[in-house]
């Protein structure tokens, strides 16, 4: 592949995980990308390398205590329960932020009366009320929801599983705010003000955010859609080369 401005410039992109998980969980996708970014894989308060963070789990101070160590402007791309505080960034700092990229992540994880596209709330708030009575067995149903709809469902398993307990077990109190952001966020009503690019990766067979809900997100938002017809909740653990392949390239078009 011929060399672009892309890989000269090598901005910097941040990743942001999903719920419970770490930024190991992007391994798959590094290869893919290191070539083209300069790749910061970012754990959420009370995750992974953060587990002993005293930094709650919310939206200004995590962003905050992270814009005065961004080389800006840069790409965030956010997954799942990271994708909220992606946007919350792009909404807030965008400045500081070239273009966003929501990956199975909603800007209202939950249904509401005129967002039909979202999960019942009960579904979350079970979840959180489950983490105290089963702890195992909770967190292995939710990763099993994620899974649910790939290719390849035992490997998604296995990555998941082994991914949120790489630095022992989540902290229950973290994992219920985690739930808590899921259920409460509704950004919605913002998307009209984002000033970024933004580009909304959906999987067709995910079982916890709605292609539907991503797409009409990104319409509201006046950004762009991709839809994988056989991706799950977490295409990049099986497909990471498309994935990377249409980031690649809708930054370059917000270089362009």
């Amino acid at each position: 592949m011929a060399a672009t401005d892309l890989d000269k410039v090598k901005p910097q992109l941040l990743l942001l995980h999903g719920w419970a998980m770490h930024g190991g969980i992007f391994a798959p996708l590094l290869p893919h990308l290191q070539t083209h970014f300069h790749v910061r894989c970012i754990d959420l308060p009370g995750h992974g390398s953060q587990r002993d963070s005293i930094l709650p789990l919310e939206y200004p101070s995590f962003w905050h205590h992270l814009l005065p160590t961004l080389e800006s402007p840069c790409y965030v791309l956010g997954w799942s329960l990271g994708g909220l505080f992606a946007l919350h960034g792009a909404l807030n700092f965008p400045d500081h932020i070239r273009s966003l990229i929501l990956m199975n992540a909603s800007p209202s994880f939950v249904d509401r009366p005129d967002w039909p596209e979202g999960m019942p709330a009960a579904v979350f708030r079970q979840f959180a009320a489950d983490l105290a009575q089963d702890y195992d067995g909770t967190l292995h149903r939710f990763f099993m929801l994620e899974a649910q709809g790939s290719e390849h469902l035992r490997a998604d398993l296995r990555r998941l599983q082994a991914n949120a307990f790489e630095f022992g077990p989540p902290d229950p109190e973290v994992l219920r705010q985690g739930l808590y952001l899921l259920e409460s966020t509704d950004l919605r009503g913002q998307l009209p003000q984002l000033q970024v690019p933004s580009l909304w990766l959906a999987g067709r067979r995910d079982r916890l955010v709605n292609p539907a809900a991503m797409q009409a997100a990104a319409e509201t938002a006046g950004g762009d859609f991709q839809c994988d017809e056989h991706g799950g909740h977490a295409p990049f653990l099986t497909h990471p080369a498309a994935i990377a392949d249409a980031i690649r390239m809708f930054a370059e078009g917000v270089h362009a």
